[in-house]
């Protein structure tokens, strides 16, 4: 698979999950985090259920020897990463956990230095800087007084949490299995991650009516994260982080807060402004000089 088509692969995963991140403010009302969390891993369960069916002695064999690596990645990717972002966006916006989760590439880059003792190439530092000023731009609107009024609650701090978690389960990912091709990498994640989730979800006390009615009301929601926002778009970042490494797959991030931008202008009726359209332009300067320049200057 040439590197061009991993980067859009892997851009149209972003584009998922940053859906993900409206979907989840926007049914903060009506589904509580550890309801969407646990039937989002629930549905995405049974459809890989297969897969745990037809291949577990392979499947068993590898959790048998590296037990202690694919539980690590269950609860970082799959049990606390979505419980936390899902948590954070009932008490901060959709536009501040976007913003706060583009600090996951430098994250990333950091972890993979210490971690997994990766170079850190000048053009790839200086790609970050400027995705970074780009969303430093977004956020204070092109006007430097505006970070005397920027406000951050709870919620944030909990993004910020998630974002940390998100970063070390996309470098140890690194560490995954030889053994195991994506498909069967990603069923046996899930199912130690959803039974991790099960208790959790129990505790709350949950009545069955009450759930139903809830899950009726809410199909859709439901149908988006389980099959785009978990299948296609695990499978698509997985892909990435095989394929060009964990911190380009990680610099696609940068990309969620003009996803988020644009969905909000089509779906949500606000307006695009000029400091946007700037904020995107350093952004995208970034993810080239990672991506493209970086890899020719080595």
């Amino acid at each position: 698979m040439s590197n061009m088509k991993t980067y859009f692969l892997v851009s149209t995963c972003v584009l998922f999950w940053s859906i993900n991140f409206v979907l989840g403010r926007f049914v903060k009302d009506d589904i509580t985090p550890f309801e969407l969390a646990f039937f989002r891993w629930f549905f995405v369960f049974a459809m890989i259920s297969p897969i745990l069916i037809t291949r577990h002695k392979k499947i068993l064999n590898c959790l048998k020897q590296n037990f202690i690596i694919l539980t690590t990645l269950s609860i970082l990717g799959i049990t606390a990463f979505n419980t936390l972002l899902y948590s954070a966006l009932t008490k901060t916006t959709t536009t501040n956990a976007l913003i706060i989760n583009s600090t996951v590439p430098i994250l990333i880059l950091i972890m993979s230095f210490f971690i997994l003792k990766q170079n850190i190439y000048l053009f790839q530092t200086i790609g970050i800087v400027f995705s970074t000023f780009g969303v430093i731009f977004l956020i204070l609107k092109a006007d430097i007084s505006n970070i005397f009024v920027l406000q951050f609650n709870s919620g944030d701090i909990v993004v910020v949490i998630a974002s940390i978690t998100w970063a070390l389960y996309s470098v140890l990912m690194k560490l995954k299995p030889k053994e195991l091709d994506n498909l069967e990498y990603f069923a046996i994640v899930v199912a130690i991650g959803f039974v991790l989730l099960l208790p959790v979800y129990l505790y709350q006390g949950y009545s069955w009516r009450q759930e139903i009615e809830m899950l009726e009301n809410n199909y859709w929601v439901f149908l988006y994260v389980s099959i785009f926002a978990s299948v296609l778009s695990y499978y698509l970042w997985h892909l990435g982080i095989e394929k060009i490494g964990p911190t380009k797959t990680g610099q696609f991030t940068h990309l969620m807060p003009i996803f988020g931008i644009v969905i909000a202008s089509i779906f949500l009726n606000e307006t695009l402004e000029m400091y946007h359209m700037i904020g995107a332009v350093f952004i995208a300067a970034g993810i080239y000089l990672s991506l493209f320049y970086a890899s020719k200057s080595k």
